[in-house]
């Protein structure tokens, strides 16, 4: 294979992340946290820099927070803690409930202004300095072999290059080049609509709904919030056809009057989008892996489209960093689709069954949809129910305690010295959280020792300040790890970077075999394979540098 430019033996990057939205800034970024070679290339002259997603959830927060933007895009958002389903007369047909702190330790729902997002997230990445950032780079062609993968880049201003990486992870989105070369085929699901998007900078305070789904047969409604200053009016349309006609601006200060008027806001974008449902037949080739849109696209009644590509890039950066340390082989990358193909399809598939109960347009059928919701509403069911599912094979323990697979909680806790979520004070990354008494036992033994040998973060939690050491076992402060464990009838839990639970014990002894199996599965006593050279950064890349 050809290889050119810097880096260990020939290799320009040890990936190479192609597209930077979201889902690309946040692979990118957990990457090169972790201290590897990172090289971004974006076929556009700079930032996309207009708002697609609308909405995200604390299992992203918590990802933004690992990437330390968190706490700066908190004024910027909006919390949302209902999402109503309504009919044409206004009634109440379906209400998503959110609770200000979830189980990630955040907000469950965040409403936000995209542009603002990946300003942060672009500026995370440009401050690490194994990560370069190439605009105007389009991927033209690909090979690959059992040593790395070379790609055919054109330029803005037409000049051809090859670059070589170890790895390549496409996050070009729906029409992924990187997933035509590779010929990859998709499973779609034949749930495709066309829409209008119109947003809206708000230029005074004004009373409208925050989330809310219209679903008028004559003409179905999404109305969202973009944040603090800005909203978003999504009509259904006919076809694809008639938007050429329905964006002439009055016509869209007409369909808006009963909400907005131009003394409240300036209309800023229309655009015109169809809505698909599609999820590729294989997430990998080789040594390139599909992530976010590139992978799945699916309906936006959830919210969780970026979500998703956020959760691949997750899964996706924890395994590469064991790979690019010799601790575990390619085949680890197997485990990436196994997971998080089911959770997407659990997504695309509700997505649909909401997205169809919206947009009836028949006015009897959508008046016997209003009769069933509203007499299950009033017979207490719960038809507002979200919640997405676990992880069922892959890279978990083999233990057969509870909570395995599941997405992990995350408290507050206190070591005597500071007090703040778990992440905050303890640190990220594997983790194995035990009882006080668990604590004591791993550690006369070593089992401590190896564990923060391999980078796992050990904490003993106690419901007594009294019983904390800093650094170590620490004050569970509403009592909300105590209780997971009483939940689940467990004294400890491991979980892993992307924040799933690995597995959990029992009692004490089965914490120790689920310590010593976590450290088998890092690669961490000797197990392990050298089929990647152990990272070193050999060859810096520049901090932010746009080629």
């Amino acid at each position: 294979m050809h290889r050119n430019g810097l880096g260990n033996e020939g290799f320009e990057a040890d990936v190479a992340v192609v597209g930077y939205g979201p889902t690309g800034m946040a692979m990118a970024g957990l990457l090169a946290q972790a201290g590897h070679r990172v090289l971004v290339l974006e076929r556009y002259a700079g930032l996309y820099n207009l708002p697609r997603a609308a909405i995200f959830d604390d299992e992203t927060m918590r990802t933004l927070d690992k990437l330390g933007i968190a706490e700066q895009m908190a004024p910027k958002l909006h919390v949302q803690r209902n999402y109503e389903w309504v009919n044409a007369a206004g009634q109440l047909l379906i209400d998503h409930s959110f609770a200000e702190r979830g189980r990630s330790g955040w907000a469950e729902w965040y409403m936000m202004y995209q542009p603002e997002l990946e300003d942060a997230l672009d500026a995370a990445c440009r401050a690490l300095p194994n990560l370069r950032i190439s605009h105007g780079a389009t991927v033209v062609d690909l090979e690959q072999d059992d040593s790395g993968v070379v790609l055919h880049v054109e330029e803005l201003h037409g000049t051809r290059r090859a670059i070589s990486c170890r790895y390549a992870v496409a996050c070009d989105g729906g029409n992924s080049a990187v997933r035509r070369k590779l010929a990859i085929g998709e499973d779609d699901y034949g749930f495709s609509e066309p829409w209008m998007v119109c947003d809206f900078r708000l230029t005074r305070e004004v009373q409208l709904p925050s989330a809310r789904q219209v679903g008028d047969p004559a003409k179905p409604v999404s109305i969202i919030s973009l944040g603090p200053r800005h909203h978003r009016f999504s009509f259904m349309l006919d076809s694809a056809a008639d938007f050429e006609l329905a964006s002439e601006p009055a016509l869209i200060w007409a369909r808006v009057a009963d909400y907005l008027h131009p003394d409240d806001a300036e209309l800023i974008r229309v655009a015109t989008y169809t809505f698909r449902s599609l999820v590729a037949d294989r997430w990998r080739d080789g040594r390139i892996v599909l992530a976010g849109d590139a992978a799945h696209q699916m309906p936006p009644f959830l919210g969780q489209g970026m979500c998703s590509g956020i959760r691949d890039a997750q899964n996706l950066a924890f395994k590469f960093d064991l790979l690019l340390r010799g601790r575990r082989g390619a085949e680890l990358l197997d485990t990436y689709q196994l997971e998080r193909g089911p959770h997407v399809r659990a997504v695309v598939e509700k997505g649909i069954e909401l997205g169809r109960l919206q947009t009836v347009r028949d006015p009897v059928a959508a008046a016997e949809r209003d009769q069933r919701l509203i007499a299950a509403r009033a017979e207490g069911h719960d038809t507002g129910s979200m919640r997405f599912p676990g992880l069922h094979a892959g890279l978990l323990s083999s233990s057969p305690a509870g909570g395995r697979g599941e997405l992990s909680i995350q408290a507050d806790v206190d070591d005597a010295g500071r007090r703040g979520r778990f992440d905050e004070v303890l640190g990220r990354g594997f983790a194995l959280i035990v009882t006080a008494e668990v604590y004591g036992l791993l550690s006369s033994d070593g089992t401590a020792d190896a564990l923060r040998s391999a980078g796992v973060v050990l904490a003993g939690v106690t419901q007594q300040a009294s019983h904390t050491v800093p650094g170590s076992v620490v004050l569970d402060v509403d009592g909300t790890y105590g209780q997971w464990f009483a939940d689940h009838g467990v004294v400890a839990v491991a979980v892993r970077p992307d924040f799933y639970v690995y597995g959990s014990a029992a009692d004490a002894p089965a914490a120790s075999e689920l310590a010593t199996e976590l450290l088998r599965d890092l690669g961490a006593d000797g197990s392990g394979t050298d089929s990647e050279t152990p990272h070193a950064l050999a060859v810096p890349l520049r901090s932010g540098a746009s080629a």
